[in-house]
């Protein structure tokens, strides 16, 4: 269940389960498949069930009172999705997308809770993936304060590079990221037109490559320095 385009770009990533950890959710619900644009969850729904995420990608969106979506996340291979509803009975706080076609297994939330009372490893699992979480999005405000529109942008490109890319064929070592430019601009905090004027100026310093609605990251370390400054 490792994500495409791994390779040696995850060693700081974080795994949540373990081989036997995601056995025990597999056998907790049944495999069901969304097309992109599929709905998986929505926001304000009923916390009636927990899906574990075995191939494709998902995108975790919030909409704010003026309209403004935000992107909050992306969930791929190995990660859960709406457990923090059925793990306290609220609404859904966040939609789930399918970015791509997705497979994955849907635990409803009875059956979610028993299997976490049954097994205290995974329960403990998912409350360090719960908090490995809240950490990201802690630092990723504090970082919204402090870093230019291009540094976010570059800080989004290099982490869904890590976490979720796809390696691709040509150009040799280039990465695909998978979010359109609306998509990049919620996850950044900027607006559309800044995510625009970063592309192109990532562009012509070699960084990456836009073309027909991808970006490819071409120096995965060249955006790992424009991250940080």
């Amino acid at each position: 269940m490792t994500p495409r385009g791994a390779g040696n770009r995850r060693s700081g990533a974080h795994e949540p389960f373990t081989a036997d950890e995601l056995l025990l959710l597999r056998g907790a619900g049944r495999i069901r498949v969304w097309n992109r644009h599929d709905r998986l969850m929505g926001e304000g729904g009923p916390p009636d069930s927990v899906v574990l995420v075995v191939s494709g990608l998902a995108k975790i969106t919030a909409e704010s009172d003026n309209g403004y979506t935000s992107v909050l996340a992306l969930r791929g291979p190995g990660e859960l999705v709406g457990e923090l509803s059925c793990l306290d009975g609220t609404v859904r706080s966040a939609t789930v997308t399918a970015i791509e076609r997705l497979e994955g297994v849907v635990i409803g939330a009875e059956a979610f809770q028993r299997v976490l009372s049954s097994h205290a490893t995974l329960t403990l699992a998912v409350l360090r993936s719960v908090i490995a979480r809240l950490r990201d999005s802690d630092g990723l405000r504090t970082e919204h304060g402090a870093r230019t529109a291009a540094a976010m942008l570059a800080h989004v490109l290099l982490e869904t590079a890590v976490r979720h890319g796809v390696d691709v064929p040509d150009p040799p070592g280039a990465i695909e990221v998978r979010m359109n430019q609306q998509e990049l601009a919620g996850a950044a905090g900027i607006s559309r037109e800044s995510v625009v004027r970063c592309l192109r100026a990532l562009q012509g310093s070699g960084l990456v490559s836009t073309s027909r609605g991808r970006t490819l990251v071409l120096d995965l370390q060249g955006i790992r320095r424009r991250a940080q400054e």
